[in-house]
């Protein structure tokens, strides 16, 4: 693999380098998620407070590095407190990470922003997410794409992100219930694929399943993780050092791999 070991930040002030997405605490208030799984998301209000969302995209993520139009157009679209826990919603536009319990967390605004413009994620290109978690980044993606196909390790949570996605209708995210380390080959080649947990190094399957000119995004690392971005080109891979970020740990044979 070509190594590029530089970092690309773009125009993020320092602050951003210490944000935190999919910790496993509360980056604003510190302590751990809920163990329980949860039973409810927030259901929508009579304006879907899309005010809200505006003022989070026009606040945050605007003049922080995300200028990509499709991403700043999907992030004012998607109704982020349809994917959090309903006693959370109150806080689901400010830019932060959120328990949605289980050990797990809906991903920072910004980071989820971050991911996808990294992915250079377009209409047609065909998209694999591991760790669907809550649902929320593959409804961003879903809003450029259409369709993608979504993997998440955690039964509960992927029950519940099948049917939240298709409550907000994003019937054309098909949600798999397994191990995403080895990908989903029988669907492969992706021209992107997309990561929301972090393994220490990275999985061999999914470089794989990277079609010619595709994109594979994630955070890589263990007590230090940093997102990389990994192109395949005819001359071979080529890596990128993109943000440093802490994310929850990718589990199955990921782990096992540790």
């Amino acid at each position: 693999m070509k190594h590029r070991s530089r970092y690309r930040v773009g125009a993020l002030s320092p602050a951003c380098l210490l944000l935190l997405a999919c910790s496993s605490g509360s980056p604003s208030s510190g302590g751990s998620p809920s163990d329980e799984p949860v039973v409810g998301v927030a259901a929508a209000g009579p304006d879907d407070r899309r005010a809200e969302r505006l003022a989070l995209v026009d606040e945050h993520l605007v003049g922080s590095g995300i200028v990509d139009a499709r991403v700043l157009a999907a992030m004012r679209a998607v109704p982020r407190h349809r994917f959090v826990p309903a006693d959370l919603a109150r806080l689901a536009y400010r830019d932060r990470a959120l328990p949605i319990g289980l050990e797990q967390t809906i991903s920072q605004p910004y980071v989820v922003a971050f991911m996808t413009q990294a992915a250079e994620v377009a209409p047609g290109d065909k998209v694999l997410e591991i760790g669907t978690g809550s649902g929320y980044q593959a409804a961003v993606l879903a809003e450029i794409v259409g369709e993608l196909w979504s993997i998440e390790i955690v039964a509960p949570l992927a029950e519940r992100a099948r049917g939240t996605l298709a409550a907000c209708g994003y019937d054309r995210v098909h949600v798999r219930t397994g191990d995403g380390y080895r990908g989903w080959p029988e669907e492969a080649p992706f021209d992107v694929i997309l990561v929301t947990a972090a393994p220490d190094h990275v999985p061999a399957p999914l470089l794989e399943q990277l079609a010619e000119g595709g994109r594979l995004v994630l955070p890589v690392g263990d007590e230090y993780q940093e997102i990389v971005r990994i192109r395949r080109t005819p001359d071979g891979l080529e890596r990128e050092r993109l943000l440093p970020v802490r994310f929850v740990p990718m589990t199955g044979e990921a782990q096992e791999r540790r």
